[in-house]
């Protein structure tokens, strides 16, 4: 328990009464001074280091988040420079963990919802629109947030208006941005995935016509991208994925073998992509078929019908037959028969596909055999010729070898260099330290505090004990002379000396007399009256 010095804290109030007026509201207020910010660096050493947990969030998920971490008793407070949420640095991967369990943040902009708010009575025509537009952007946003590499999207539509000219018609367009977590990337797949869920959910709008970039600036899809490049990048990938199988196996296959690293295989595929469409007719002439038939029969009795004209030949024919049967004269049969064939015809369509591998190029490297000698010492030697040929004859089945397609297959012994050993991690600072921050923060208050303590207060304080004695020393000097009272031995010892010193010492006993009454009346009246009751 401290001992509170009596003498010293008048001392120090003599002191201080002793000072004029304005020195005495100069010191009281940097006294005030020191200690607010005694205060304010002791609150800020308490305070956590604040880190940004969700930044450009949208005001209702920023409500939302906010109380869900005041319920979680996590303490948190507001960037009054971005309107994120902050949070302790120890706290900041617990927040986001709980807040992911409680589905949050939902994403910025809103939905269909907006349709629900406020009354659509006396709404105009144009504002329904464009209601239902920043809706359907705001769905589009959400859905393609769905990806897992996407943080944040915004689309935005061009809808044009409709006009009954079929000629002045316009196509709708849209333009995607998205903000992608740290690390991740969009492949070509996922680009076109979601050009093609744009363009979907708008009436009349076409692929070709969805823009995508990210919030770096970088083009990740034009409007009209040619077909035929979409169509090289997709037999890029099948080539890749076809050679990564093939490489794929071959190591599979003979891991078991040499051991694992102790391989490695590459695969180069030429894929012919072209599809050939043929169409054939043909025809079987072994195979013929009656197709029409026609069978005519004349017949003919008497003597022809050529003559004396102006006889029966100028008759009508029936009456010229009538008149030949009758005559009884020879008869004439003819009978003809016209048949059509139809030949056994084939019509074939022929669609050759595509994706036919043309030809095969298969290199693999083999490593030295590794052996432990008996002093537990690695030995490396070359593999033997036989085990190539078995190598070989194992890869040629793996990968259905075909010489008379011009496949070709490279197995070679090479030793394989050791990669040398990855260094340790560097050791963190002192400063990257865990709570190294908060401790810092202490020991910087601490410090401060300190300083004021005996760098302000405690001269401040001394100072005006000092003049307090002084104020004290003055007052009894001038009491005991006027009472004449003896003085002690040391004063004595003072006075003798010379006349000068006492008169200088009454000089000053003098002005500090005169000072006292001057700055503090009422020391100077009981001092007085101290005095007189001496005297009797």
């Amino acid at each position: 328990m401290a001992v509170v010095d009596i003498g010293t804290i008048a001392s120090q109030a003599r002191g201080f009464n002793g000072l004029t007026i304005l020195r005495q509201f100069g010191l009281l207020i940097g006294i005030a001074v020191s200690v607010a910010i005694g205060v304010t660096v002791v609150d800020w050493s308490q305070e956590p280091d604040y880190r940004m947990l969700y930044n450009n969030l949208d005001p209702k998920d920023a409500s939302q988040i906010a109380t869900a971490l005041q319920g979680s008793g996590v303490p948190y407070k507001v960037s009054e420079a971005t309107g994120g949420i902050m949070v302790g640095s120890a706290d900041i991967y617990e927040a986001r963990i709980f807040l992911a369990s409680q589905g949050l943040p939902n994403g910025v902009g809103t939905g269909y919802e907006m349709l629900d708010e406020g009354s659509m009575f006396g709404v105009s025509h144009f504002m329904e629109n464009i209601r239902y537009q920043r809706a359907l952007e705001g769905e589009l946003s959400r859905t393609i947030m769905s990806i897992n590499s996407v943080r944040n999207a915004r689309v935005h539509l061009a809808i044009p208006k409709k006009t009954a000219f079929i000629r002045k018609q316009k196509k709708p367009s849209a333009s995607v941005t998205v903000d992608l977590f740290p690390g991740r990337t969009l492949i070509d797949e996922q680009v076109s995935a979601i050009s093609h869920m744009v363009a979907a959910s708008i009436p009349e709008l076409d692929f070709n016509d969805v823009t995508v970039i990210d919030f770096k600036g970088r083009l990740l899809r034009t409007p009209g991208s040619s077909s035929n490049m979409q169509l090289t990048s997709t037999h890029f990938e099948y080539r890749k994925k076809v050679e990564a199988y093939y490489s794929e196996r071959i190591e599979n296959l003979l891991t078991p073998i040499l051991g694992a690293g102790a391989i490695r295989a590459e695969v180069s595929a030429d894929i012919d992509f072209t599809v050939t469409e043929q169409t054939r007719e043909s025809f079987n002439p072994d195979l013929p078929a009656i197709r029409s038939e026609q069978l005519v029969e004349e017949s003919s009795k008497g003597k022809s019908s050529g003559g004396i004209p102006g006889s029966v030949s100028n008759q009508n024919p029936d009456n010229a037959l009538a008149a030949n049967a009758s005559s009884g004269g020879p008869s004439n049969n003819t009978k003809r028969t016209i048949r059509n064939y139809e030949l056994d015809r084939t019509i074939s369509h022929v669609k050759a596909g595509a994706d036919q591998i043309k030809r095969l190029s298969i290199a693999v490297v083999v490593d030295n055999d590794v052996t432990i000698n008996e002093d537990g010492t690695e030995a490396r030697t070359p593999v033997t010729e036989e085990k190539i040929l078995k190598i070989i004859r194992l890869v040629k089945d793996a990968v259905g070898f075909d010489a008379a397609r011009g496949d070709t297959l490279n197995v070679i012994n090479e030793t394989f260099s050791i990669p040398p050993a990855p260094e340790p991690l560097p050791e963190p600072s002192l400063l990257e330290q865990p709570g190294m921050i908060e401790l810092a923060k202490q020991v910087g208050a601490g410090i401060v505090i300190l300083l004021l303590i005996f760098g302000v207060l405690k001269p401040v304080l001394k100072d005006l004990a000092t003049k307090g004695e002084a104020v004290a020393t003055a007052t009894s000097g001038a009491s005991a002379g006027a009472a004449g009272m003896p003085m002690s031995a040391d004063q004595v010892s003072i006075s003798q000396p010379s006349a000068d010193i006492i008169n200088k010492h009454a000089e000053e006993s003098l002005t500090n007399a005169k000072k006292l009454a001057n700055d503090d009346p009422k020391l100077a009246a009981q001092v007085v009256n101290n005095w007189v009751s001496a005297d009797g």
